[in-house]
């Protein structure tokens, strides 16, 4: 009867082992991940470094006063958002630390994708809060917004709010300590200590001064902050982390033989089989292209995927080739064009199809055609 049982066991692995054996020939991984590693370089602000491989993309964010730049857009617009970023970073050192040692010659590059956010957090906060504060009561806030080049932006809220007291603050911890691990794990140490320690300070002022945005900024922010008060234990994302950890504590739960001991387990596995009811592997097989249109909806990934993405730097023509200035409304000729993108934002996954499996590749539908940093995050 045990032989039986292990034979039917080794069967099973087999089954699986051919399986995704099949799904590697349908699905090059390699190329996706370095892809969706690329995709970051086409997000960065602030001033490049020689080393940066989205040549099309140029320095920016440099000259306000208020930033030393630094940090991901988070979309397809020239706005930072600190907490989306936080989430995002700290999915990619998450990812780093379970699977860094499989990413062969991506690894360095996966690793400067970590630092650019971190360096960015580690950042002191600048000294303007009355004249922010100011100008957020009086809403007078001025974007100037341009291609893939030299363009100013007064990162208000984004930059304001890591100097205020608020429970939300203590979210922002989370990258530089999980960064910190990544570092420590694969050689850089001193660099790891510094993000340990900064994590330490940013958590022990955020648990002493705990507020909200609202009773720190005023009604001035109202029109600016979104507050969610839904938690759903079926989501996962940059304003619902629960999930999130109901894994981790999961494993270490598991780890250390302590599975009478705690609730998360099932918490761990409701999440998963409410958002992975069928087979794990369909939902990341979707995007590269196994989708009622056989499209892809990562840039640059198969030979069929979006040419039209709602990006101001990919869709408006490089400094390279438009060395003019282009004033705020001076894009809209390019945003509402046909052609597709000039520039391309290598390893962008879209906001996808429709809820009938239908893509129109139109850069005006912002749901369907923007990019974001916290989906590749997710698939990192």
């Amino acid at each position: 009867m045990m032989r039986e049982k292990y034979s039917l066991r080794i069967v099973i692995l087999l089954l699986v082992c051919v399986n995704y054996m099949a799904m590697a020939v349908l699905h090059d991984y390699g190329d996706a991940l370095s892809k969706s590693i690329l995709f970051f370089e086409g997000q960065r602000s602030g001033k490049l470094p020689s080393t940066q491989r989205l040549t099309w993309r140029k320095d920016s964010a440099l000259g306000d006063g208020f930033d030393k730049g630094g940090g991901y857009y988070d979309a397809g617009d020239n706005i930072k958002f600190n907490f989306p970023m936080a989430f995002s970073t700290t999915m990619l050192a998450w990812g780093v630390l379970e699977y860094g040692k499989t990413m062969g010659p991506e690894l360095p590059n996966t690793l400067a994708a970590v630092r650019w956010s971190t360096d960015y957090f580690l950042e002191p906060p600048p000294h303007t809060a009355s004249f922010l504060l100011r100008s957020a009561t009086q809403s007078s806030i001025t974007i100037v917004g341009k291609g893939p080049k030299i363009w100013t932006l007064l990162e208000l809220f984004t930059r304001l709010l890591r100097m205020l007291p608020d429970r939300k603050l203590r979210r922002r911890w989370r990258p530089l300590a999980a960064a910190s691990l990544v570092f420590k794990a694969f050689g850089d140490r001193m660099y790891s200590k510094v993000l340990l320690q900064r994590a330490s300070k940013v958590f022990e002022f955020a648990d002493k001064f705990r507020g909200s945005y609202n009773d720190s900024i005023g009604p001035g922010a109202c029109p600016f902050i979104v507050i969610s008060v839904a938690i759903s234990m079926s989501e996962f994302g940059w304003d619902s982390k629960h999930a999130g950890i109901n894994v981790l504590v999961s494993k270490y739960v598991l780890n250390n033989s302590l599975e009478d001991s705690t609730p998360f387990l099932s918490y761990a596995d409701n999440f998963v089989c409410n958002v992975l009811p069928e087979s794990p592997t369909k939902g990341v097989n979707f995007s590269p292209g196994d989708n009622p249109l056989s499209m892809s909806y990562m840039v640059g990934y198969g030979k069929n995927f979006p040419q039209r993405v709602h990006h101001r730097a990919s869709s408006l023509p490089s400094i390279d080739e438009h060395p003019q200035h282009i004033e705020c409304k001076g894009g809209t000729p390019y945003f509402l064009s046909g052609n597709p993108n000039p520039n391309l934002l290598m390893g962008a996954v879209v906001g996808g199809p429709d809820i009938d499996d239908s893509y129109k590749d139109d850069r005006v539908d912002a749901t369907t055609s923007e990019p974001t940093t916290y989906i590749s995050m997710l698939l990192l």
